[in-house]
């Protein structure tokens, strides 16, 4: 064996074949590729529990006439790769082994990511893994963090189950002398994964001028229910400042009134003082 390929580490981590015997289902474009190892795979699949390890490997194929040198890393998924630099002999296919983890505690689904390489020059290369975490679907949410404002209501939906949920609103409002909002259910523009936190607005619109409302938003998703209450006061603060002034005012105006009045009836007059001085 060559002395290139004996530097390029242990049988263990790193195998290496020559292009006369390697499997022909490497994809080999101009250049060097990147493929999975033993069969035409066009991505890594994977499945387990959450807290398992699964491995794979990959293969890096050099058709040409010099060694590359490539960088090898995961994206979006905690992937392992037994090297992350490797160097590849003309017309030689290196296969390196990895690890792709399920993590504990991860809701079950779908997960994406990659596995990439790229030379000196900046060319890459990557091949899709897809990792399905197993484990039973349980649908739940909460609404939380009700308020009411002068521009609407918001609100947060928090998925606590273990799968993708996409949430339908209803919303209610009951006030003093009646019901003053009622909204029938209808599908809101989100999709929610498992674990994830949305804050949300429902706009209101000819809302009450005067009155003390119960507001009552009820969430449903794939048999999942959740309902949150809060209580609003509506008050024309402005209209009743205006109000206020204008009691002011007349209260300051008669107040004046009165107190002038009540000087000129303890001031005695002039034609009084002169007939007494008569006498």
């Amino acid at each position: 064996m060559p002395s290139a390929v004996r530097a390029l580490g242990p049988p263990l981590l790193l195998m290496l074949t020559l292009l006369g015997t390697a499997s022909p289902a490497a994809a080999r474009p101009a250049g060097w590729s990147l493929a999975p190892a033993g069969g035409p795979r066009p991505s890594f699949y994977a499945e387990g529990v959450p807290g398992t390890a699964l491995q794979d490997t990959v293969a890096v194929t050099n058709p040409g006439r010099t060694p590359v040198t490539v960088r090898l890393r995961g994206t979006g998924l905690p992937v392992v790769l037994a090297r992350a630099t490797l160097t590849v002999p003309a017309r030689t296919r290196a296969e390196v082994p990895f690890t792709v983890a399920a993590p504990s505690g991860s809701a079950p689904g779908d997960r994406s990511g990659a596995i990439e390489a790229r030379d000196g020059t900046g060319r890459t290369a990557r091949v899709p893994v897809r990792l399905r975490i197993s484990g039973p679907r349980l649908a739940a949410l909460t609404v939380e963090h009700l308020a009411v404002h002068p521009d609407g209501i918001t609100y947060q939906l928090v998925n606590r189950g273990t799968t993708v949920l996409v949430p339908t609103l209803a919303v209610r409002a009951d006030g003093t002398f009646g019901r003053v909002l009622d909204r029938a259910p209808r599908p809101l523009p989100v999709r929610l994964a498992p674990g994830a936190r949305r804050t949300l607005s429902e706009p209101w619109h000819g809302r009450p001028f005067l009155d003390r409302v119960d507001v009552r938003l009820t969430v449903t998703a794939d048999g999942a229910h959740a309902t949150a209450t809060t209580a609003a006061t509506f008050v024309p603060w402005g209209t009743l400042g205006a109000l206020a002034g204008l009691a002011a005012t007349a209260t300051a105006f008669l107040v004046r009134r009165r107190a002038r009045r009540t000087r000129e009836s303890e001031t005695p007059s002039r034609e009084a003082e002169l007939t007494g001085a008569v006498a």
